[in-house]
C-alpha cells in the first residue's frame, strides 16, 4: 500500500500557500492555482510544508489523501518551475507553425489543421517539426499535448505522425509477398 499521502509537500521560497477550510490556493512567480480538497482529507500548513491526513480511517480516504497530496505537489511545482511537454512531427511534409493564438499543422490531410490554444497554456514551435507546450497546470499541459497528438498519432508501419519527444513507436513489418 502506498504511503504518498503521509509525505509532506515542501514549499520552496517564493511560493505562497493559503489554506481556507478545504480551499487550497498556491501563488508563485509563474502564476496562481486553486483547488478544492476532498472532504475526507484534511490539509494543514506546518511551517514550510503542507501535510495531508485522511480524516476517516477507510481505505478510500487514505487513497484520496495521496491523490490530494500529489495534486498539491504538482500545483507547487507548476507555479514555481512550470511544466512542459515536447512533441515531434515525423513524416514528409509534416509541419507546425504558430500564427497568433492558433497552431497551424500540416499533417498530410487535404486541409491544414488549425488548433486554437486555450488560455493558461503557451505553445512554441522552435522548428517546423517541434512543438513545445508549456504551462503551470500539469493536467492542462498534458491534455493540450494529447489533443495535438490525437490529430495524427504515430502509425506502426512507417512511424509517421505526431509523437511525444522520446516516445518509442514499435514498428511492424509490412506485408510479405
Amino acid at each position: 500500500m502506498s504511503r504518498v499521502g503521509e509525505q509532506p509537500v515542501p514549499l520552496p521560497s517564493g511560493v505562497e500557500v493559503a489554506v481556507d477550510g478545504q480551499r487550497l490556493s498556491v501563488k508563485g512567480p509563474k502564476g496562481a492555482l486553486e483547488m478544492i480538497v476532498h472532504d475526507a482529507v484534511g490539509v494543514s500548513r506546518e511551517g514550510e510544508e503542507l501535510r495531508f491526513t485522511a480524516r476517516k480511517k477507510a481505505d478510500g480516504a487514505n487513497a484520496l489523501s495521496g491523490t490530494m497530496r500529489a495534486l498539491a505537489n504538482n500545483m507547487v511545482t507548476g507555479v514555481n518551475r512550470g511544466f512542459e511537454k515536447r512533441l515531434t512531427l515525423e513524416g514528409v511534409g509534416y509541419r507546425a507553425q504558430m500564427q497568433g493564438k492558433v497552431l497551424n499543422l500540416t499533417l498530410g490531410f487535404s486541409h491544414p489543421v488549425n488548433f486554437p490554444i486555450p488560455d493558461g497554456v503557451a505553445v512554441d514551435t522552435p522548428s517546423q517539426t517541434e512543438i513545445v507546450v508549456r504551462g503551470i497546470d500539469k493536467q492542462q499541459v498534458g491534455a493540450v499535448a494529447a489533443q495535438i497528438r490525437a490529430f495524427r498519432p504515430p502509425e506502426p508501419y512507417k512511424g509517421k505522425g505526431v509523437r511525444y519527444a522520446g516516445e518509442v513507436v514499435v514498428r511492424k513489418e509490412g506485408k510479405k509477398k
